[in-house]
């Protein structure tokens, strides 16, 4: 499943697996807050990540952020 999501003003895919147990609003909702505090207070080379963002893969508990670097790609806990 597929849905889009507003961050610092670029449109970002974010997937998320068939078998997810989490509700999907709720994923959502920790994922923007855990982007836009990980943006203003998270070290460099993840802020790299965060501007070079094209898509986010949701594995359990986790957010895959996908950069257009492959060597800037990261996984980020989201509970």
């Amino acid at each position: 499943m597929r849905i889009l999501i507003k961050f610092q003003n670029n449109t970002v895919p974010v997937y998320f697996a068939a078998e997810s147990k989490q509700p999907i609003q709720r994923t959502i909702k920790l994922l923007t807050s855990a982007l836009e505090k990980k943006f203003t207070t998270g070290k460099r080379a993840l802020k790299k990540c965060l501007t070079s963002l094209i898509s986010i893969e949701i594995e359990g508990s986790e957010a895959i952020l996908h950069s257009k670097s492959e060597f800037d790609s990261l996984a980020l806990s989201l509970y």
